[in-house]
C-alpha cells in the first residue's frame, strides 16, 4: 500500500528526515514510535504531501505521489488525522464531517456519516453543536471521523491518543483496530509506545529523523532498547 524509499525532509538547513525507508502492507496496522523531535510528524507530513522533501520516493498503491499535491493524494486515497486535532471549532460536528467528504457524492458521504456515526456514537448525539464546545477526546474522535468520510485506503494518524484519559486512549485503540478489521490501512504514530505496538501487526522506531529498529509488534514490545526508552520497563 504505502513504500517510502530514502526520504529527505528538512526545514530550512535543519535537515529532520535522514533517508528514511519503510513500508505498510496492505490491511496492516503499522505503528511509528519516537521520541520528542525524532521526526515522526515530518514523515507524516511528507507522506501526505504537506511537507516538502529534498529527496527520496513515496509509492502509494504503486504509484510515485511524491510529486502529487496533497489534494490530489486524499483523492487517491490517503488521509491524514493531525496532531492536535485540528477540526474546524466554529462549525458545527455535522459540517466539520461533510467537509472530510468534499471529493464525493452527497449519497456516498451518506454512507459515510453513517458509519462515522456508528463508531462515534457521541458525535451524532451532538452532531448540530459547535464543534469547539466538544471535549478533547471528542474533539479527538471528530477528527478521524473527518478523515474517515473520504474512505481512505490508508489512514495516517499523528498521535490519537495525545492529552486523552485512560478510558478514551482505549476506545481509540478501539475504533483502530476495528478499522484494521474492516480493512483499511493504518499508520499510526504515537508517544504511548505500549498501546500502538500491541495495537499494530508491525512497528518502526525513529531516532533523530532515521528508522533505527523495526519489527512485529510484539517482537519491539520485548526488545530492550525499546522497553527502556519508550516502555518504562
Amino acid at each position: 500500500m504505502l513504500e517510502v524509499g530514502g526520504l529527505v525532509s528538512a526545514y530550512g538547513r535543519i535537515e529532520a528526515l535522514h533517508g528514511v525507508s519503510l513500508h505498510v502492507r496492505t490491511g496492516e496496522v503499522v505503528a511509528l514510535v519516537g521520541a520528542n523531535g525524532a521526526g515522526k510528524t515530518t514523515l507524516l507530513r511528507a507522506i501526505s504531501g504537506v511537507q516538502p522533501i529534498r529527496r527520496g520516493t513515496i509509492r502509494f498503491a504503486g504509484e510515485a505521489i511524491e510529486t502529487l499535491p496533497a489534494h490530489r493524494r486524499v483523492a487517491r486515497g490517503l488521509a491524514q488525522v493531525p496532531e492536535g486535532r485540528h477540526v474546524f471549532k466554529p462549525l458545527s460536528v455535522l459540517d466539520n464531517l461533510v467537509l472530510g467528504a468534499y471529493r464525493r457524492g452527497k449519497a456516498d458521504a451518506a454512507a459515510s456519516l453513517e458509519h462515522v456515526f456508528e463508531l462515534f456514537p457521541v458525535l451524532k448525539e451532538r452532531r448540530h453543536q459547535h464543534a469547539g464546545a466538544l471535549s478533547g477526546g471528542q474533539q479527538q474522535m471528530l477528527a478521524m471521523g473527518r478523515a474517515l468520510m473520504s474512505r481512505p485506503k490508508l489512514l495516517l494518524l499523528d498521535e490519537p491518543s495525545m492529552g486523552l484519559a485512560p478510558l478514551l486512549v482505549e476506545q481509540v485503540f478501539a475504533v483502530i483496530r476495528r478499522l484494521a478489521d474492516e480493512g483499511v490501512t493504518i499508520l499510526v504514530v504515537e508517544q504511548n509506545a505500549f498501546a500502538a505496538l500491541q495495537a499494530a501487526d508491525r512497528g518502526y522506531v525513529l531516532e533523530t529523523g532515521c528508522i533505527s529498529l523495526a519489527g512485529t509488534g510484539a517482537a519491539l514490545i520485548a526488545e530492550p532498547r525499546v522497553r527502556e526508552a519508550y516502555l518504562g520497563l
